[in-house]
C-alpha cells in the first residue's frame, strides 16, 4: 500500500481518503477529509502533518478492519441461530442453495411444517427452515481469533506462559500459509493450496535446513484449527490438509546422562557455583525428582513440603494446566533435591511460569562447561536419566509411573504407592550430594 500523504485543505493539512469498495456498504461517507489541526503555514513542508496523517491513517484502516469483523461476527451469529431454530423445528439448517438440489418433497415438507405451524410470515423461522442465512465466511487472517475463542474455557485454565505457548505457533502456521495462499477464505482453501504449502516447506527443510517436524507442526495446527472451526459452525469443510505429514521427522528424543556422568561431572562441587543459584538449584532438584522443567519452576510455597517426616513436592494444576491428569502427583525430597529445596522454601520466582528461560540459561551453561557430549543432550535429558536410573533398580512399573507422572496402563486399585515407598526406591537411586548447592 502506497504511502498517505497529508492534502492541503482551507490553510490546514488534512488526510482525505476514499472509502475502499469492500466497505462502502458499512461507511457511507464516500470521501474521508479529517483534519490534522496542523496550519499550512506552519508546516510548509508537511513534515509534521505527515506523522499526524499517518497515525489517522492507522486509526481510520483499524475503524473499517473493526466494521467487517463486527458484520462477519453478526453474520456468523445470524448463521448459527438459524442452524439451532431448524434443529428446533425438526430440519436440519441448509442453505437455499443447497436445498434447490434435494428432493421436491424435502422442500414440500419444510413448507407444510411452516403453514401447520402458523408461522410462515415468522421471518427467523422461514429463513431457517428455508435457508435464507448464507454459511458464515472466515478469512485466513480469522481463524485464529476464532479458534482461540472456541478454545476459551481451557485457556481460562492455563498460565499467562502456557497461553504463549498455545498461541505462538498456531499463528506462525497460520501466517506461513498465508505466504503461500494469501489471506483466502477458508472455506475456499482447496486440497492444491494444501499441497503447495507442503512442497513449501519441502522446499524450505531442503534449502534452509529446517526441522521436518516443524513443518508438520504448522500442517497439523492448520488442520486443527480448520477442523474445530468447521465443527462449531458446521460449514462443511474438506479436510484439505489430511495425510500431508512429511516423511522423515523425528520426534526430538532428548539423549540421557549416564549416571556415572551426572555424578562425577555434573555433580562435581564447586561445576555450577558462577550460574545464579534458582537455576542450579532446579536442575539438582530435577536430578533426583525427574520432575519435568515447567513443574519444578512452578512449585511454591503451598507444595512445599519440608518440615513433615518426609519431606516432598506436590505437582499440582495450581494456576496452569498440567501435560496430562497422571501429571499430578506427589515426589519425596532425597539427597541433592532435598538440598535445593531447604535453599528454595518458596520455590523459584525468578523462573515461575518461565521454564524456557531456565532450560535456556541450563542449556547454555552445560554447553560452555563441556557438559553435553551428546548431541541431544539438555536439562531435560535429567528427567531421562531418573527413569533409566528406577529401571536399572528393577523399580516396579506402577512406582516408575507415579514418580514419573506417566499413565499406569493397567486398571488402577487403591491408593498407588505411598510417599514411604517412593522415598525407598529413591534413595536406592541417590547420588552422592555434592557438599553445597
Amino acid at each position: 500500500m502506497s504511502t498517505i500523504r497529508p492534502h492541503k485543505r482551507a490553510g490546514y493539512w488534512y488526510l482525505i481518503r476514499r472509502v475502499p469498495t469492500a466497505v462502502s456498504h458499512l461507511d457511507k461517507r464516500g470521501i474521508v477529509r479529517a483534519s490534522t489541526h496542523i496550519p499550512i503555514a506552519d508546516d510548509p513542508r508537511g513534515v509534521r502533518a505527515a506523522r499526524v496523517v499517518a497515525k489517522l491513517n492507522a486509526d481510520l484502516e483499524a475503524y473499517w478492519r473493526a466494521l467487517v469483523a463486527g458484520e462477519g461476527a453478526e453474520a456468523r451469529q445470524r448463521y448459527d441461530d438459524a442452524r439451532r431454530l431448524a434443529r428446533a423445528l425438526g430440519f436440519d439448517y441448509a442453505t437455499a442453495s443447497d436445498l434447490a438440489g434435494r428432493d421436491l418433497g424435502e422442500i414440500l415438507r419444510r413448507i407444510e411444517a411452516l403453514v401447520r405451524r402458523d408461522i410462515v410470515d415468522s421471518q427467523p423461522e422461514v429463513a431457517a427452515v428455508l435457508g435464507g442465512v448464507e454459511k458464515p465466511t472466515f478469512r485466513l487472517s480469522e481463524l485464529f481469533e476464532e479458534y482461540e475463542a472456541l478454545n476459551k474455557a481451557t485457556l481460562a485454565k492455563m498460565s499467562p506462559d502456557q497461553v504463549r505457548r498455545w498461541r505462538n505457533p498456531k499463528l506462525r502456521a497460520i501466517k506461513n500459509l498465508m505466504q503461500v495462499i494469501g489471506n483466502k477464505p477458508i472455506d475456499q482453501i482447496t486440497r492444491n493450496d494444501a499441497l503447495d504449502f507442503r512442497e513449501w516447506w519441502q522446499e524450505r527443510v531442503v534449502s534452509e535446513g529446517l526441522e521436518i517436524e516443524t513443518a508438520n507442526k504448522d500442517i497439523g495446527h492448520l488442520s486443527k484449527m480448520l477442523r474445530t472451526v468447521d465443527r462449531a459452525h458446521r460449514l462443511g469443510l474438506s479436510p484439505v490438509f489430511g495425510s500431508l505429514r512429511l516423511e522423515g521427522g523425528e520426534d526430538g528424543q532428548r539423549v540421557a546422562y549416564l549416571p556415572e556422568f551426572v555424578q562425577n561431572e555434573i555433580l562435581k562441587d564447586g561445576r555450577f557455583d558462577e550460574i545464579n543459584p534458582e537455576a542450579r538449584r532446579v536442575m539438582f532438584l530435577m536430578i533426583e525428582t525427574g520432575l519435568r522443567p515447567i513443574e519444578a519452576v512452578n512449585l511454591t510455597r503451598e507444595t512445599i513440603f519440608l518440615d513433615v517426616p518426609i519431606p516432598y513436592v506436590s505437582v499440582k494444576p495450581v494456576g496452569r494446566v498440567l501435560k496430562t491428569k497422571h501429571s499430578e502427583r506427589d515426589i519425596p525430597l532425597v539427597g541433592v533435591s532435598l538440598m535445593a529445596m531447604r535453599e528454595q522454601p518458596d520455590g523459584f520466582p525468578r523462573y515461575r511460569d518461565k521454564s524456557s528461560n531456565l532450560s535456556a540459561d541450563i542449556n547454555k551453561a552445560l554447553a560452555t562447561r563441556g557438559l553435553r557430549p551428546i548431541e541431544g543432550q539438555s536439562l531435560y535429558s535429567f528427567r531421562h536419566t531418573f527413569e533409566d536410573r528406577l529401571i536399572a533398580q528393577n523399580a516396579p512399573d506402577k512406582v516408575v509411573a507415579s514418580l514419573m507422572g506417566h499413565k499406569w496402563q493397567r486398571p488402577k486399585y487403591g491408593l498407588g504407592p505411598s510417599l514411604a515407598q517412593k522415598r525407598e526406591w529413591l534413595l536406592k537411586i541417590a547420588f552422592r550430594p555434592p557438599s553445597r548447592v
